[in-house]
């Protein structure tokens, strides 16, 4: 086989971006690719891309692609060697890592045993303490109730983090402000970690005034060989989630650089890792400290290969197939600056609420030193089931600022439409002073930016659908059709129209498939006291009964979207005269929930 891995197939048991870009290095290398999908994903740009594709069925993650039985049978299917978790889903669950071993085929990631220890934050934290590593201040055992919070938040001081402990990327995060709402906020924590991780448990963390978030990027092998290859900045962060990463991280002395780099392969030897791993630290006033490890390929780790020239896929491969690193630590040179920008479905003139729907229109920027990774085309729809991100957005230049300039101009060639993204918010962060002097912080997004800055909101609207009495003219199309659970792809002659299509593609562009449950009927009242949703997903909590006089301001229910738990506020003071929803219903953007009199 041609390339340098023993592997002839490949299950990436995942989706949209990080399973395209897994099976783009596999591709060069000479590897098959088969991908997994749920109902909604029948079509998706990751299932198009693969060599073979295989059903999941049913809709949410849960019954998808966090389905280990229907994943491990797939694997006997299709004759898979080796399975690639990507990032979330599976990717930190020893329990299913065990289960591809039980299998008999390679897991392109750590032994169970290391993401055990450092996927549970908790565990991780005695790790790095046991490597001489310091960690920021906080509880090495799950948090059991709103009495143990509130006892952290009298002796380290509030604000209080509570984190999924066996989690990341700020899913199952909460901050607490003060003892009254620790339970609330427990709850929240809990519910949205077991949805992303399923597992709910939590633990503390001191909540830093202002700190940057730098994290390392290493790697280690079967026979004793650990690297790290450099650290990249992700402090402009909304939500805790990462909006803009780049390496080398700005404003780092040497001494702290290399002092960090070492921490990490200690940190990483102490649990016996091997594969990719990231150990992040929080930085603040020329000190850093542990916050976790992540066991698997960060969504990041672009402009690591920017700077390195290494496709860390391709290293990630060549390990789990047992093979020694390629790469020793005198190896290791960095070249220019590297800046990413996750680019998300999401409207950041409104908090950057989620914002499901189908993209009419993609246009993806070029030029020198320009990287688009994305997990959607034009015609394909962004799910409330699954993560937001629709793609990266990469650049590299000799020097931070001329890669700071290059990514401006790469973000107004970018073109989405049908859906309100992150690129509002993009062009005004990197323009911004403080960015352009590199002194942001993990809050500046939330607390110091102003968000006038990121815009009103609108997008164009969708192309309007051809004239329905127009001649409809044949052209040859390959349609998706599964033969007992395995897609394959048919070509047929069809009409050109998109209306002709109930399901599939058309012209470039899909129609948008129903989801289980049909959307609940909204009055259509603006300023009648209505309470509409301002995005579809799911209601997770309704925190008001008819009767309930309820003042400006007051959270009326949870609503979940893209794995995020929103709460839904009273615009104005009244009596609740309808609550039209209850926990478990799928709505739709403008559905009425609830009206206040």
């Amino acid at each position: 086989m041609p390339g340098s891995s023993p592997f002839n197939k490949v299950l990436v048991a995942n989706r949209a971006e990080i399973a395209i870009r897994v099976m783009r290095t596999c591709r060069e290398l000479g590897i098959a690719t088969i991908a997994v999908y749920s109902e909604l994903d029948r079509d998706a740009a990751h299932v198009r891309y693969a060599d073979e594709a295989y059903a999941l069925g049913g809709q949410t993650a849960a019954e998808s692609y966090l389905n280990t039985e229907g994943i491990l049978d797939v694997i006997g299917r299709s004759g898979a060697e080796a399975v690639h978790p990507g990032y979330g889903f599976f990717a930190e669950n020893a329990d299913f890592a065990r289960a591809v071993a039980g299998a008999g085929v390679a897991w392109v990631g750590p032994p169970p045993e290391a993401i055990e220890i450092m996927g549970d934050k908790i565990s991780s934290r005695r790790a790095a303490a046991a490597a001489g590593v310091e960690a920021v201040p906080g509880t090495l055992e799950p948090v059991a109730g709103a009495d143990e919070i509130v006892a952290f938040g009298e002796r380290h001081g509030w604000p209080v983090a509570i984190k999924a402990a066996y989690g990341g990327g700020g899913k199952g995060m909460k901050v607490v402000n003060g003892p009254d709402r620790a339970q609330a906020a427990l709850d929240s924590a809990a519910r949205e970690a077991q949805a992303y991780f399923g597992r709910p448990e939590a633990y503390l963390e001191r909540y830093l005034t202002r700190p940057r978030h730098v994290e390392i990027q290493v790697f280690c092998d079967t026979h004793g060989n650990a690297v790290w290859l450099g650290e990249r900045d992700c402090s402009t962060q909304r939500r805790h989630q990462k909006l803009v990463e780049e390496s080398p991280a700005p404003g780092l002395t040497e001494d702290t650089r290399q002092a960090m780099g070492e921490a990490a392969v200690k940190v990483a030897k102490a649990c016996g890792y091997v594969n990719a791993g990231t150990v992040e630290c929080l930085y603040e006033d020329g000190e850093f400290w542990f916050l976790e490890m992540n066991t698997r390929l960060q969504v990041e780790h672009c402009v690591t290969e920017m700077v390195t020239s290494r496709d860390l896929v391709a290293e990630q491969l060549r390990v789990a197939a047992g093979e020694p690193l390629s790469i020793t630590q005198g190896s290791v040179e960095l070249h220019g600056h590297a800046i990413e920008c996750r680019i998300n479905a999401e409207d950041p003139a409104k908090s950057f609420l989620p914002s499901p729907g189908t993209i009419t229109r993609l246009r993806v920027p070029g030029g020198p030193g320009v990287r688009w990774d994305g997990g959607y085309d034009e015609g394909d729809t962004v799910s409330q089931y699954y993560d937001n991100l629709v793609g990266k957005l990469v650049v590299w230049e000799r020097d931070r600022e001329r890669a700071r300039r290059r990514m401006l101009r790469a973000l107004r060639e970018l073109e989405i439409e049908g859906i309100r993204t992150t690129i509002p918010a993009h062009l005004a962060l990197l323009d911004h002073p403080d960015f352009v002097a590199g002194t942001h912080s993990t809050k500046w997004v939330e607390e110091e930016v102003d968000p006038a800055a990121f815009g009103t909101g609108e997008t164009a609207a969708p192309a309007p659908a051809a004239d329905a009495g127009e001649a409809v003219a044949l052209t040859e199309r390959s349609v998706p059709v599964e033969v007992d659970g395995k897609r394959f792809s048919v070509k047929v002659w069809l009409p050109e129209a998109p209306e002709a299509l109930a399901t599939g593609r058309s012209g470039g562009r899909q129609q948008p498939r129903k989801v289980s449950k049909p959307r609940l009927a909204a009055s259509g009242a603006t300023g009648d006291g209505s309470v509409t949703a301002p995005m579809q997903g799911t209601i997770v909590k309704v925190l008001v009964a008819v009767g309930d006089t309820v003042e400006p301001g007051q959270a009326l229910l949870v609503l979940e979207a893209m794995k995020m738990e929103n709460h839904i506020n009273a615009e104005g003071g009244g009596t609740v005269k309808e609550v039209r929803v209850a926990a478990g219903d799928t709505v739709g953007t403008g559905d009425v929930l609830i009206v206040i009199e």
